[in-house]
């Protein structure tokens, strides 16, 4: 890795960039409050916002609360969600975090790493999206673009989602997490995409170290 201050320069000079590029980057799935971006953030695995898009407006409108969810049954749940793919787990997701938020805080979603992660189906990536997207909260979300282009830019030599966040959490200030994530998703499906990029097309190809490549790392 390079000497630490001269990387974060660089980063922060490449970032600066990306993001005249993507002014208007922000989070692809639609919601109205806290609770319908975890909904819809959990359903997103393993599936484009696009779809997630087609679906929640209905579960949004049959479950407006956890408690509403939370009473469910699981089966008509999994039908609801079917199309996002992994039905079965994500309906198990749903509907333990539901029951938790109803239950353990009051029918609203938590607000701290710690609790979010606590609920059923809840990883870090997920946690980062409501903190940083619904409560203002800095988060990094490091998703397979997050961690295809931090890779390819330079910025992280690892291959752990967790230790991506922390390597790129260390050379960013926290100001610029939520919108760094944005901003390296943005740049992954449009230009930056595995497993060949568009070098022609990008905005940063002078400062990149692997212009060319044809495989993902």
């Amino acid at each position: 890795m390079k000497d630490s201050s001269r990387l974060r320069r660089q980063v922060l000079k490449v970032l600066a960039r990306l993001e005249q590029s993507y002014p208007r980057a922000e989070c692809a799935l639609h919601h109205a409050n806290p609770w319908q971006l975890l909904v819809a953030t959990i359903l997103s695995a393993q599936c484009t916002d696009q779809r997630v898009n087609l679906v929640t407006p209905v579960l949004f409108q049959k479950y407006p609360d956890p408690a509403a969810m939370a009473q469910t049954d699981p089966a008509e749940l999994e039908e609801e969600v079917r199309s996002t793919g992994f039905f079965r787990n994500k309906a198990r997701s749903l509907l333990g975090c539901a029951r938790a938020i109803a239950e353990r805080h009051g029918g609203e979603v938590p607000r701290t790493m710690e609790e979010l992660t606590a609920l059923p189906g809840v990883g870090r990536k997920t946690a980062n999206v409501i903190l940083g997207n619904a409560f203002d909260t800095p988060g990094m979300v490091v998703d397979t673009h997050v961690k295809r282009v931090a890779g390819r830019l330079g910025w992280t030599e690892a291959t752990d989602p967790n230790k991506i966040e922390q390597d790129l959490c260390a050379l960013l200030p926290e100001e610029k997490w939520t919108n760094t994530s944005h901003v390296l998703i943005h740049h992954g499906r449009a230009v930056c995409k595995a497993p060949t990029p568009r070098c022609s097309t990008c905005p940063v190809l002078d400062d990149c170290p692997r212009v060319g490549v044809t495989r993902s790392k």
